[in-house]
């Protein structure tokens, strides 16, 4: 071997185009055939979704997405401003939970009556 340094060997690449549909591969490996499989499985999927999707309305989908202990808006929004307080320390000067303040005033009105 002229022209390379000692203990240096040639590199060769050699490349391989096989033109054939992913099924056919599959085959020549030797893979199962799992389309009618795959087939069902969609359709059931497929099934199940529009069940799923005809069930929902927008006060079933308030029900799942919020946690049973919020009664209502004003619950959220007083816990919202709880948390809010509790992380950032004491509220400013000067600063009222409107959430409290709502349901401060509710209270006063109904013991008025």
């Amino acid at each position: 071997m002229t022209g390379l340094p000692q203990g240096k060997k040639r590199a060769m690449k050699v490349t391989f185009d096989i033109d054939c549909t992913p099924e056919e591969a599959r085959a020549f490996i030797g893979l199962p055939n799992i389309a009618p499989m795959q087939e069902r499985l969609m359709k059931a999927m497929e099934g199940k979704l529009h069940d799923n999707l005809n069930s929902l309305d927008p006060e079933s989908l308030m029900k799942t997405w919020l946690p049973m202990s919020f009664q209502g808006w004003n619950d959220m929004q007083k816990s919202f401003w709880d948390q809010m307080t509790k992380a950032g320390g004491m509220a400013a000067p000067g600063f009222t939970n409107p959430a409290a303040n709502a349901e401060a005033g509710e209270k006063e009105s109904q013991s008025k009556k």
